[in-house]
């Protein structure tokens, strides 16, 4: 064997080795490779990890409101839904997701968890466009009195007289449960129902009438003014109170 052929033969088998590298077993694929997790832009992970213990797999059937619930999608804005899952909801059992909050998830994660639940199951195409009360309270500022005139006409049927629970619904001003939500989600409650779980929403009629905007906001201030005052053990702490009340205590 010449010199120059043992030349190229070595050449082949350098080029052999490395192209065969790529195959060693074991060697992970592209898409197994790690990368970190603020730099996953799939719904369904980003979902199914920060999410679905709560709002169940697929949006539904979870300790939470269904989020693959068209009525409500089409009823909240897209900043509003994103405001929820960035900010999280004080004094309840939703947390802020938002990195600058104290969550784990980037601005473009929550944005594709908005766009994404709005796409898939807010059904934008098919969805018959229905006249809704405005997701958030604005003018029609809730009377818990009128409050309770309405509850008797378009809840009491099934939630009972008093709110303890008729022939068909439980409870809703069971202390621990009010405690729990905050008066938006009341508000929710009542405009869209709870899909899954048979609640009806304000569509339903009492002689011929559905809910308008201002009964909503009475029947969500009835129901708030049901739940307990909370103990000074219950109440936040604050970090840092106003200069006005360190005053105060300093001249007691």
């Amino acid at each position: 064997m010449t010199t120059k052929h043992f030349v190229l033969v070595i050449l082949i088998l350098v080029f052999g080795l490395a192209s065969g590298c790529s195959r060693f077993p074991g060697k992970p694929s592209e898409a197994d490779k790690w990368i970190a997790s603020s730099e996953v832009l799939n719904f369904d992970q980003i979902y199914g990890q920060n999410c679905a213990g709560c709002h169940g797999a697929a949006g539904r059937f979870g300790a939470a409101r269904s989020l693959n619930d068209a009525l409500f999608l089409n009823l909240i804005a897209p900043g509003d839904l994103g405001q929820v899952i960035r900010e999280g909801v004080p004094s309840t059992s939703m947390p802020a997701f938002a990195q600058k909050f104290g969550g784990q998830l980037t601005d473009a994660q929550i944005d594709l968890l908005v766009e994404q639940m709005k796409s898939r199951w807010g059904n934008p195409e098919g969805f018959n466009p229905v006249s809704l009360p405005p997701y958030r309270q604005r003018d029609a500022i809730g009377d818990s009195r009128r409050g309770s005139s309405v509850y008797n006409s378009y809840c009491s049927e099934c939630h009972g007289t008093d709110g303890r629970g008729g022939k068909t619904a439980g409870s809703i001003v069971d202390p621990d449960f009010l405690k729990l939500v905050s008066d938006q989600s009341l508000r929710t409650t009542v405009i869209v129902g709870r899909r899954y779980v048979a609640d009806v929403d304000c569509r339903a009629t009492t002689n011929g009438q559905p809910m308008s905007a201002q009964e909503v906001s009475d029947i969500v201030a009835w129901l708030a003014a049901q739940r307990p005052t909370p103990l000074a053990s219950d109440r936040p702490q604050t970090i840092n109170p106003p200069s006005a009340e360190i005053k105060k205590t300093l001249a007691r």
